[in-house]
């Protein structure tokens, strides 16, 4: 699959869900539960012990199915390509890294560093990221999309950490291409409950959902 069309199946999900869990199993679970939720993108972060076996579980067990599985908190050249063997259709980041984004390149795997300033995003860019990750949300706040397409108004943006149903709209509003959920959507998964999970994951998606909706009016 050519690197454009990965990059525009990470984008067509809307809502990229961060998948961390202290075991492999649990990992699956989490997944598992935001999938049946309608989320179908998955960042399988490598917090996650034997991670790159997580993905290719995922990878396998959805391979006729419109969800799209990458590699999350990858910090290195070799969690990389560790990540694009086992089948990781997109590689982010909560830093840019040089090494990262040229393994990426290699092997043509879009790769979404975390930046927080206008530098980073023109590193980011200089190196070939097509979509950065803007971290932590939180803390820049959606203005930090407007600023950041002052220099760079082509420039795709991904905002992570503190997005939730509740300020979704927010962010695309403020221009996000894609939004990346994670403990608003997982967080039952800390008591196991992955019904739980799948509930927060409808909601995600019917918010999602109503946005494109309202935007294509």
């Amino acid at each position: 699959m050519k690197r454009a069309e990965l990059l525009q199946n990470m984008i067509d999900t809307g809502v990229i869900a961060v998948v961390r869990a202290e075991t492999p199993e649990k990992a699956v679970k989490v997944a598992d539960a935001v999938i049946a939720g309608g989320v179908t993108g998955i960042e399988l972060t490598y917090s996650v012990p034997h991670a790159d076996t997580v993905i290719s579980e995922l990878v396998q067990k959805y391979q006729d199915t419109a969800v799209v599985v990458g590699a999350g908190t990858v910090l290195d050249a070799t969690s990389a390509r560790l990540a694009i063997i086992a089948g990781a259709q997109f590689v982010v980041a909560p830093t840019f890294d040089k090494e990262v984004a040229l393994m990426c390149n290699l092997y043509q795997v879009p790769y979404v560093p975390g930046t927080f300033s206008i530098t980073e995003a023109q590193t980011a860019l200089k190196y070939g990221s097509e979509v950065v990750k803007l971290f932590p949300g939180a803390m820049a706040g959606t203005v930090a999309i407007k600023e950041y397409h002052g220099p760079f108004p082509y420039l795709n943006v991904m905002p992570s950490g503190g997005v939730n149903v509740q300020n979704m709209s927010d962010w695309f509003a403020a221009g996000a291409v894609v939004v990346g959920a994670g403990g608003g959507l997982t967080a039952p998964a800390a008591d196991d409950d992955f019904a739980g999970v799948t509930r927060n994951a409808k909601e995600y998606m019917t918010e999602f959902n109503r946005i494109k909706d309202a935007q294509t009016v």
